[in-house]
């Protein structure tokens, strides 16, 4: 079982950037796909981005593609989501999923992080 926490959101203004992080528990990082899932109030959780275990591979939603990068740092148990070009419509709680299958790249991995809060104001 792996625990992950994220950290890094925060307060931006349309436009500007953020970048998340997720450091997971354990000595077995290498072995879990990794990815970004959001959920905005009132709408249903959604797939942003995934990362395959050993970064080779990296999949986004067609919403961010060109203004997100998904990145993993194997040695420090740590995947970012560096988001640029912020808009409002990316307001959300943003949520680290993780699982040793590429069910991440659904946004169904087995393990999830608390959640950090994302804020774009106009």
């Amino acid at each position: 079982q792996v625990q992950l926490v994220e950290s890094g959101g925060g307060l931006v203004q349309a436009g500007g950037s953020l970048r998340l992080s997720c450091v997971a528990s354990g000595r077995t990082f290498s072995t879990y796909v990794m990815g970004w899932c959001r959920q905005a109030p009132g709408k249903e959780r959604e797939f942003v981005a995934a990362i395959s275990w050993s970064g080779g591979s990296t999949f986004y939603a067609d919403s961010v593609k060109g203004r997100f990068t998904i990145s993993r740092d194997n040695a420090k148990n740590t995947v970012y989501l560096q988001m640029n070009s912020l808009k409002p419509e990316d307001t959300a709680v943003y949520y680290c999923n993780a699982d040793r299958t590429l069910t991440v790249v659904a946004g169904r991995g087995a393990y999830w992080g608390q959640g950090t809060q994302v804020t774009v104001s106009t």
